[in-house]
């Protein structure tokens, strides 16, 4: 099990630099309980099964091989959590150092996984919420990246291409499991490198891929909505890990991509989110990070505006493990109880 099953599609290195943890063939499940009280056909990409717990996997296994191939030994990243933690991982598999600048917002758990990998990081105040600092951080990075014997890997087409391509393994799965019937696919995005993947793993097909973003950083799908063409900076305000990149990225190619296969943008407020990271857990077994819930909660509110048709498949890319956001679990099981008793308490329960 490995992205390398679609070397064919996409630039891969020889043989011998094919680097994998096992990534990448997560299962398309079909909603049980959240669907059907929807009236909708809804579908889950569960891409919390791969090896660091989410979908940057893909993106790490395809960047350290084409470093490999390069005789590259030292990665140099910018991270919001868990890129850097599947850079963290699979750099060590391969032998490669890690050094990554990381959002001043990222989780402590996310810090923790790549620490445990034994990665270098530093966080930069201002990084991922402040958009004139996001471009100085990455320009630092990019710097400190053209050393000889370094690599930069941002996970982004506009920085990282061949990483990127790796992403688009989502895309071509999708392909596989729906069957050619046509589909609406919601996506998370902060930078917009996800939709922009999935959406070109797509090209060509009936599927209308949508764009979803935090209200806090609608540096996208507020445009696309809105009929414009190009995406703009804000100043980010959203409470969600992993989607608080104020900077524009990748945000115009997806305006395009998304606005071609027939899909739009989405904007969801943070409460909404958390909500729907709490619905998932109960609703459905799926634990995940807030990042991993906003797209159901943008496709829900399409539906109800009857924007998605309710006979054709609804799929949702949930991206990361509910451990990842230690902060958004104790949210979500606040008025939650595990008292300690004897057991001859508990026998007379």
């Amino acid at each position: 099990m490995s992205i390398w099953r679609f070397a064919d599609r996409f630039p891969s290195p020889p043989l011998a630099h094919r680097i994998t943890l096992g990534e990448g063939q997560t299962p398309l499940l079909a909603s049980r309980n959240i669907g059907p009280a929807n009236g909708m056909r809804l579908f889950f990409k569960l891409e919390t099964g791969n090896p660091t717990g989410s979908y940057k996997d893909r993106f790490a296994a395809a960047a350290v091989a084409d470093m490999l191939a390069r005789g590259i030994r030292r990665c140099v990243a910018t991270s919001s959590g868990n890129t850097g933690a599947a850079l963290a991982a699979y750099c060590a598999a391969a032998g490669i150092a890690c050094e990554i600048a990381v959002v001043e917002t990222a989780p402590a758990e996310k810090l923790q996984q790549m620490l445990a990998y034994g990665a270098a990081l530093v966080r930069i105040h201002g990084f991922g919420t402040d958009a004139d600092i996001t471009r100085r951080a990455i320009d630092a990075v990019r710097r400190r990246a053209s050393l000889p014997g370094n690599a930069l890997q941002i996970s982004a087409f506009c920085m990282s291409p061949t990483g990127m391509a790796g992403v688009q393994t989502i895309g071509y799965e999708l392909l596989d499991q729906l069957n050619e019937e046509r589909a609406h696919v919601f996506i998370p995005a902060g930078g917009g490198g996800l939709t922009l993947a999935v959406a070109r793993g797509l090209k060509g097909s009936r599927h209308s891929v949508h764009c979803v973003q935090p209200t806090g950083n609608a540096t996208i799908a507020a445009p696309l909505r809105a009929g414009q063409d190009r995406a703009v900076a804000v100043e980010c305000s959203t409470r969600i890990s992993g989607l608080q990149v104020a900077s524009v990225l990748d945000g115009d190619a997806v305006i395009q991509a998304c606005r071609e296969s027939g899909g739009t943008g989405h904007l969801v407020d943070d409460d909404d989110t958390w909500r729907t990271q709490a619905q998932l857990a109960r609703e459905e077994g799926i634990f995940t990070e807030p990042a991993g819930a906003i797209a159901l909660s943008a496709a829900l509110s399409a539906a109800r505006r009857g924007e998605v048709d309710r006979l054709e498949p609804v799929v949702c890319v949930v991206t990361g493990s509910g451990f990842k956001d230690k902060p958004s679990v104790e949210r979500m099981t606040a008025t939650s109880t595990c008292p300690l008793m004897t057991l001859d308490e508990y026998e007379l329960r």
